[in-house]
């Protein structure tokens, strides 16, 4: 792969890291800014809204602007913001400086799946977006872990400094190795938004919301639910994290190795072994060598998934590819909070963490369910809303 892709993969790199980490640092953050661990949690779930609402706004408002220019600007704020966090003197500082990292987030991933996508032959566009999505798998095999425990260390500001370093490197590097003129169609803000009208984009969306819900029911509540359910020391739940993320490294390049010689049909496939392992995960849970056999299976499976909506994104909104694979970008954090909030229900209405499982496998098998009726119009032409109406 060229170039230009390591660069915007290393600008994932760094976004995921931020993104994720704070994961890991609410207790310290909440202690220093004598916050509550709830309020210290409405970070996670303010970063995962500002991508939501910032996605579409960044992509209208770049849409006529050259794409090298576009990845820059984005990557020089994903820096400033972290800047912001590091030097944060309160709650409410801090918060305004983690929107103001999200609002890149999204715009930022979108574009450059496009731009990954054009700048390779297009049997390879599938495998060059998850390339740049390794970028934000290997952000949770070494960025997270790695800056927790610089941040426990050192203090929690040293990682958001650390992460600023990492993300001026990626501007540096896009400024470097991005070719100067990027091919783009003239942008129609109209035609932007027109393109929601088309169903061959919106599936897709629907898709990687419902996926990502799927994975952040269980996800969010891992630590506890490897600890008292599984049986896994404190100690060996980083080990099992770790495990994952290696997991989701090997599932990016797997759906892009996929994408590229059915897309599809590989779509179908994955999303239906992943019906698969959410029921496997429902009696794995119990028993340490079983559950991560199911962790390395459902971290490959729920990762390839990505750069197969992605690509399919792009593929399909010729007209407006920027703001639908932005889109997408909103739609996946959406149902990170869609899906940390329902199991959050489930846990305050009384429900065990061992039934997590059960509603993340309902919402694979709707996710299933959509992409088996969406991919019936896969590469036809642009379709008529009245036509569809009246077609069901």
């Amino acid at each position: 792969m060229p170039l230009p892709i390591l660069a915007l993969a290393a600008a994932a790199f760094g976004i995921g890291t931020s993104e994720f980490v704070i994961m890991g640092l609410l207790p310290n953050v909440a202690l220093d800014l004598k916050v509550t661990l709830d309020a210290a949690g409405l970070l996670i779930t303010g970063y995962a809204m500002g991508v939501v609402i910032g996605a579409p706004i960044m992509a209208v408002c770049t849409a006529r602007q050259p794409r090298k220019a576009t990845l820059i600007f984005l990557a020089s704020t994903f820096v400033l913001g972290n800047v912001l966090c590091a030097i944060a003197p309160n709650y409410g500082m801090l918060m305004a400086a983690r929107v103001v990292t999200a609002f890149c987030h999204g715009a930022f991933f979108g574009l450059g799946a496009v731009v990954a996508a054009e700048l390779v032959p297009r049997h390879q566009r599938s495998s060059a977006i998850a390339l740049m999505f390794t970028g934000l798998t290997l952000a949770n095999v070494l960025g997270v872990p790695l800056g927790t425990a610089l941040g426990q260390i050192a203090g929690w500001r040293s990682t958001f400094w650390c992460v600023s370093v990492i993300g001026l490197a990626a501007v540096v590097a896009l400024a470097a190795w991005l070719p100067g003129r990027i091919p783009m169609k003239p942008a129609n803000i109209l035609s932007e938004f027109r393109v929601l009208k088309d169903v061959r984009v919106v599936w897709p969306l629907a898709a990687s919301a419902l996926a990502s819900a799927s994975l952040f029911c269980v996800f969010t509540f891992i630590t506890p639910i490897l600890t008292q359910v599984t049986g896994f020391s404190e100690r060996w739940v980083s080990g099992a994290l770790l495990f994952f993320g290696v997991a989701l490294t090997v599932g990016s390049t797997l759906g892009g190795k996929l994408g590229d010689r059915h897309l599809e049909a590989s779509l179908r496939w994955v999303f239906f072994g992943l019906i698969l392992v959410f029921l496997g995960l429902t009696q794995a849970i119990h028993h340490v060598g079983p559950m991560l056999l199911t962790l390395f299976l459902w971290g490959t499976l729920g990762f390839a998934v990505v750069p197969l909506l992605q690509t399919l994104i792009v593929d399909q909104a010729a007209d407006a590819p920027n703001l639908a694979s932005t889109l997408n970008q909103g739609a996946f954090n959406l149902g990170n909070a869609a899906g940390a909030w329902m199991g959050s229900m489930a846990l305050k209405q009384g429900g065990a963490l061992t039934d997590l499982p059960w509603i993340t496998a309902g919402l694979g098998v709707a996710a299933f369910a959509v992409t088996l009726w969406g991919t019936r119009y896969y590469g036809r032409r642009p379709l008529d809303p009245a036509t569809l109406t009246s077609s069901g």
